[in-house]
């Protein structure tokens, strides 16, 4: 009884989010019916639940509104949506995950804390960009010869591949950055990071 009240619950959201995305693209039935080679009132009887949701019809239909299947029966819940980031510690910095890991959009977002102890490092080099925003204190950027004040409500954005380092300045800073996958490589515990070349 609670997987058949499960699948009904995913049907009914399947179908809202056919009804959702066809008419958010301006379409008729008669519009998405000619992209995806189901009748218009085929159609009407999935996006109202007359008629069950066939895989056979839910690939084209995701086809033609955009979309790939695993978007549109991807199940709703809040274990999908809120995320509880346990903090990783080092000497003078903390990082808490924001987003999941292998986001889906191949990037990962971090709220970082340096602090005064946090060990200066050599500059670091890795292919990519980096963006960040402080949200309190002030971060000293040293970004190749140039030392460069970051100041809370500012944001920062850069080619990684000019040496760069983030620390501290004048007490804790507290920022939002997002890496790429050669960024959380370069900046994450448990990965090396390139060194700058003398």
């Amino acid at each position: 009884m609670l997987l058949r009240m499960t699948q009904e619950m995913i049907d009914d959201v399947v179908r809202q989010r056919i009804r959702s995305l066809r008419l958010s693209l301006g379409w008729t039935l008669d519009t998405l019916s000619s992209r995806c080679y189901l009748s218009p009132s085929t159609l009407s009887r999935i996006e109202t639940g007359h008629r069950r949701i066939a895989l056979d019809q839910l690939v084209p239909i995701a086809q033609a509104l955009g979309t790939t299947l695993d978007q549109l029966v991807e199940p709703e819940g809040d274990d999908d949506v809120v995320i509880r980031p346990e903090p990783e510690t080092g000497v003078g910095s903390t990082i808490w995950l924001l987003s999941r890991e292998r986001d889906r959009r191949g990037v990962m977002i971090a709220k970082m804390r340096i602090t005064a102890e946090r060990e200066k490092t050599d500059q670091q080099v890795h292919p990519g960009y980096e963006w960040f925003t402080v949200l309190h204190g002030v971060l000293t950027l040293r970004l190749g010869e140039r030392t460069i004040l970051v100041r809370e409500g500012q944001a920062a954005e850069f080619s990684t591949m000019t040496p760069h380092a983030l620390e501290a300045n004048d007490g804790p800073v507290e920022l939002l950055t997002i890496f790429d996958h050669d960024g959380e490589r370069a900046h994450l515990p448990g990965h090396r990071p390139a060194k700058r070349q003398s």
